[in-house]
């Protein structure tokens, strides 16, 4: 079993979602997989049951995730199944979730309202740098909107309402378009001002809005490519675009009136766009500018994440306890965010290989002195907000290229001091990130100079440590040595020994001379290297190439 996957099952009432996610302490996840399958809970029956032949596809469906779940050998305690409005209305609940049991071996958690809203607000946190924000989250689900208003998270307020896109597509507003646009209005509007909602979100207030659901992705999708503007169609115009994960007031009132227009032309338009989901995004839409209007919302930030990644948070937090870190997802997508930005795919894996490097020669150290009861000649102990240090910087050392590779490392520099891209960092801690980019390459560091004049001995000691492992990490990897999966760290009388694993060029015959001289020129900015890790961290490292 691997210990660190997690998985969680969302069972909607438009859809059932998995993630299995990699997760690493104090609370970063990498999604490793996602899956869907399109089930929509409910539609069959009149009443508020659910059929036999919905329980079927469920069931199915279920014992699908539950393969690819064995398959990655996600340990059965990492894995959580919950169901929300559709299952938590429907009569014969208890019925379906004891099926689901006997049939799947998943105990289905039946949310309430409150806890869907909370799980949709953590979920957010992990994809948007809203964790300091008194945020006000949006979640429009298929039989229900979800709100929760939270800071740093805490939930001040949550509410559940019986208002979805799937709900209100399925109710008779009438059949004359302009007329049923108009009655779904006045009915979102009644239910919303009569359930207190208004007055409760005015009483605690909200710095900024967040959207966390499908719908909502879907509608900020539209305004990204140009929907509501005929753009759709000429993908050529946003190849170079970076979604801004946001819209305002003005950004959906032309989506919706787009998607209220009448005609084939314009379903034909609607189907090309939303898929599937143009079933119900008139629906969805409607329902979001009366939310827009109704709570003042003038701009929404949307979260590519939602309640699944809201129930592994909240899975990791039991796991790890006290020591979980809410905003630290946020934090690590502000990096990748940043390293996507400047660089292309084949620049953002190798930064992304250089950060395992790293992480493996950082753990192998610190392991080798928990051993030795801390008699090895580590200068200062190093901790988890180090490693994070370390791996921001190797993912960021290289985003100066894109001027060119001259003086590149400064560059870097000075784009992550002067761009405000990094969220959930202190200043100080920026700073430390930009310096180690600045440092990973040509002269060493100099504590001397006015960069380091806030730093502290110890912290000036830490640091050279922690640039002595990202300068090697960049030169192995410039240099071929990209396996980091079989580097390992041991140690002996004479030091640690880092095993490599075989690098990549190494194929060239010996009687290259410039294969020759290459290999030459790297051993000698090794061995430059490796007299700066003794210096720095008092340990000698021993390569095993």
């Amino acid at each position: 079993m691997a210990e660190n996957l997690f998985a969680a099952i969302d069972m909607g009432t438009n859809a059932f979602k998995l993630v299995i996610v990699q997760a690493h302490f104090p609370g970063k996840f990498l999604p490793l997989l996602t899956a869907k399958e399109s089930i929509v809970l409910g539609r069959d029956s009149s009443s508020s049951t659910i059929s036999s032949h919905s329980q079927q596809l469920s069931i199915k469906s279920l014992n699908k995730f539950n393969e690819i779940i064995q398959t990655h050998q996600v340990p059965s305690l990492h894995t959580r199944c919950v169901a929300t409005s559709v299952v938590r209305e429907a009569r014969n609940k208890f019925q379906f979730i004891d099926s689901v049991a006997e049939s799947t071996g998943f105990n289905v958690e039946v949310l309430s309202g409150e806890q869907e809203a909370r799980f949709a607000y953590m979920g957010a946190l992990q994809f948007l740098p809203v964790f300091d924000d008194l945020a006000l989250n949006v979640d429009i689900g298929g039989g229900s909107t979800e709100f929760a208003i939270g800071s740093r998270g805490k939930v001040e307020f949550c509410s559940s309402l019986k208002l979805g896109h799937v709900t209100l597509t399925q109710q008779n507003f009438g059949d004359d378009e302009v007329e049923r646009v108009l009655n779904m209005r006045e009915f979102i509007r009644n239910l919303v001002k009569e359930s207190g909602l208004i007055e409760k979100v005015k009483d605690f207030g909200f710095q900024v809005a967040v959207g966390s659901s499908g719908t909502i992705r879907a509608i900020e999708r539209a305004v990204f490519k140009g929907y509501a503007l005929g753009f759709v169609d000429n993908e050529a115009l946003f190849r170079e675009c970076k979604r801004d994960w946001r819209f305002n007031r003005k950004d959906l009132k032309s989506v919706v009136e787009s998607l209220c227009k009448g005609g084939e032309g314009e379903k034909a338009r609607r189907d090309a766009m939303f898929k599937r989901r143009s079933q119900s995004i008139v629906a969805g839409g409607i329902l979001l500018e009366e939310i827009f209007d109704l709570l003042g919302i003038e701009d929404m930030l949307v979260s590519g994440y939602g309640l699944r990644e809201g129930v592994i948070a909240d899975t990791l937090a039991n796991a790890y306890g006290d020591g979980y870190d809410l905003n630290a997802n946020a934090r690590f997508r502000s990096l990748l965010r940043l390293a996507a930005g400047f660089n292309g795919k084949k620049k953002t894996t190798s930064a992304a290989e250089c950060a395992s490097m790293a992480r493996v020669i950082f753990e192998g150290l610190r392991k080798c002195k928990e051993r030795d009861n801390n008699e090895v000649g580590l200068t200062v102990p190093l901790d988890d907000k180090d490693l994070d240090y370390i791996e921001a910087a190797c993912l960021l050392h290289n985003i100066g290229l894109f001027a060119g590779k001259k003086g590149y490392h400064k560059q870097s520099y000075h784009i992550i001091m002067n761009g405000n891209n990094l969220h959930g960092y202190s200043a100080k801690e920026v700073k430390l990130i930009a310096l180690l980019t600045k440092h990973h390459r040509k002269k060493f560091p100099k504590f001397s100079g006015a960069s380091f004049n806030e730093f502290g001995d110890e912290e000036k000691q830490k640091f050279g440590i922690l640039c002595a492992i990202v300068r090697l990490c960049v030169l192995l990897h410039q240099n071929g040595y990209i396996s980091y999966k079989e580097m390992e760290i041991s140690h002996s009388h004479e030091g640690f020994e880092l095993v490599l694993g075989e690098a990549r060029n190494q194929t060239l015959l010996p009687s290259d001379e410039q294969c020759v001289a290459a290999a030459d020129n790297f051993k000698a900015e090794l061995r430059h290297e490796l007299e700066y890790f003794k210096r720095a961290s008092l340990i000698k490292l021993l390569p095993t190439l």
